[in-house]
């Protein structure tokens, strides 16, 4: 199994913090943001190695983040050459350059680089496993408001995914969907064939409801606390909850 980071947006929500500093390098407490994602990462012993794909502009502080990295994974930045906003390549088109870039044919984990969680990523990997399918995370939203900025899903009672919609206006379910998915190998073509159509290749949601007319897909779902740190107001609740000893409390 290999795992790609997504790390190529430029955080403009985040400004000023992020105008020379990716996001996902910002602190909490004596770790950055990456860390405590790739902390859960390194538990995951089938992951091979951790490619994270940044911008031109960021580049040189992931590469000088790798050098630092004293876990058991193999870590790879890779540099997608997109320089703002305008002509970025979007989480799916990042996805396919890693892809063809590594020449990669094996499963992959998918991650956000921005998004901390109370929960063992294991257990993910795990439920995989036993499906033996393409599986995305789903967790209870509880500030309902959220729903309708992120991808919503509908399972049935064996978990697989019936509907999945990127930021309805009317959600289907109260299970939102955070930017964690596992593909098998065989679905790897099916990115190419997604993005050749012309569909939007942006948010890494945007893959789900397609791929689910193509193949079965299923959800773990968690009980745990998710936080995306994607604005101010989040990052420094996120910190002071942290100082508090409450950053994964429900």
């Amino acid at each position: 199994m290999q795992c790609v980071l997504l790390a190529a947006g430029y955080a403009t929500r985040l400004y000023p913090l992020t105008e020379n500093m990716p996001k996902a390098l910002l602190k909490l407490g004596d770790k950055t943001i990456l860390e405590m994602v790739t902390d859960k990462i390194d538990e995951v012993a089938e992951v091979e190695t951790v490619y994270i794909v940044t911008n031109e502009k960021f580049y040189a502080q992931f590469e000088e983040w790798s050098k630092a990295y004293k876990g058991p994974k193999t870590v790879k930045v890779l540099n997608d050459r997109t320089t703002s906003n305008d002509n970025r390549l979007g989480a799916i088109g990042d996805l396919k350059y890693v892809i063809d870039r590594e020449n990669i044919d094996d499963e992959i984990l998918v991650m956000a680089s921005d998004n901390i969680f109370g929960f063992p990523l294991t257990d993910f990997t795990d439920t995989y496993r036993a499906k033996d399918k393409d599986m995305i995370c789903a967790h209870v939203i509880e500030n309902k408001d959220d729903l309708h900025s992120m991808g919503v899903v509908e399972l049935d009672d064996d978990g697989k995914v019936i509907s999945f919609e990127e930021k309805p206006e009317n959600p289907k379910s109260e299970l939102g969907v955070p930017p964690f998915y596992l593909y098998k190998r065989e679905t790897l073509p099916l990115i190419d064939k997604y993005l050749a159509e012309g569909n939007n290749p942006d948010a890494p949601g945007h893959f789900i409801p397609w791929l689910i007319g193509k193949k079965d897909v299923y959800a773990y779902v968690f009980d745990a606390v998710r936080i995306d740190i994607g604005t101010p107001e989040s990052y420094y609740d996120a910190c002071d909850k942290l100082e508090k000893g409450t950053l994964f409390s429900k």
